[in-house]
């Protein structure tokens, strides 16, 4: 059940995940969205790509409020749907809001505690307080990250001392444990190696069957690879929107084509 709310304010109407809405954004007096539309399927994986300073990072952060950290940033225009609900609606709690739609960052940033607290850390701060529950869920949702099997035997070890890609795997588990409906994802394989970013994007792919992706990315061919539709952005306008696999073989937008094939970004 959705629980966004106390009680939904807005019926859904959407099988979209995610409702943008011509919605502009602005830091202080600099304006870094305009006009943006655009629905997020569910069980799907978006990928948002475009140059440095496009707006995709500035978007998928509004997508969950994260940018309410940052004074003098507002919303100068339109809506934010999640399951049909306005996230800026008075009613809305930002602390669940956030755990529905889960983050992961570009940097693993796992707690400094136990590889098992990491896990749990959602189900204890919502109150879960079944020893057995949280033991099982800390396991399936380490089960689901791919990497029940290299730290079962470890679990009270710290978090730390995990590799680089283990520890991206483990900020995925953390933030599937809470079951959220969203999961957004920050340029989330840049600092690891090859092999271990192959394993992150395995592991999207199989997850999209539970979850909502959406994936910031400069890498090309993860776009290519990982998601099932593609936004390019460019100076904080929506350029293009389509299914991945066509917008990589034939965009209809002449400035996609050039960033795509690397003419500029």
């Amino acid at each position: 059940m959705n629980d966004l709310l106390e009680k939904p304010v807005i019926t859904p109407t959407s099988t979209a995940a995610v409702e943008i809405r011509n919605v502009s954004f602005s830091y202080g007096s600099t304006q870094a969205l305009k006009d943006i539309t655009l629905d997020l399927k569910k069980n799907e994986v978006t990928a948002f790509i475009g140059p440095s300073g496009c707006g995709k990072s500035t978007l998928l952060r509004c997508i969950n409020r994260m940018n309410d950290e940052i004074v003098g940033t507002r919303i100068t225009q339109g809506e934010i749907l999640v399951e049909g609900i306005n996230i800026h609606h008075p009613s809305v709690d930002v602390v669940k809001l956030r755990r529905d739609v889960g983050m992961v960052f570009q940097k693993s940033n796992p707690f400094p505690s136990s590889i098992f607290e990491n896990v749990a850390f959602g189900l204890r701060m919502r109150g879960e307080r079944n020893n057995a529950v949280i033991a099982q869920t800390v396991e399936e949702s380490l089960k689901s990250a791919a990497l029940w099997d290299e730290v079962k035997d470890r679990l009270q070890e710290s978090a730390l001392g995990l590799s680089g890609g283990q520890q991206q795997r483990l900020c995925i588990a953390r933030t599937i444990a809470v079951k959220p409906l969203v999961v957004l994802m920050d340029e989330p394989c840049s600092a690891l190696d090859p092999i271990a970013t192959a394993k992150v994007e395995e592991l999207i792919w199989e997850l999209k069957h539970d979850y909502t992706f959406v994936i910031v990315t400069h890498n090309m061919q993860q776009a290519a690879r990982v998601s099932d539709r593609t936004a390019f952005f460019y100076i904080g306008e929506l350029i293009e929107f389509s299914d991945t696999k066509r917008m990589f073989s034939n965009p209809r937008v002449k400035k996609t084509e050039e960033y795509i094939t690397g003419r500029f970004g």
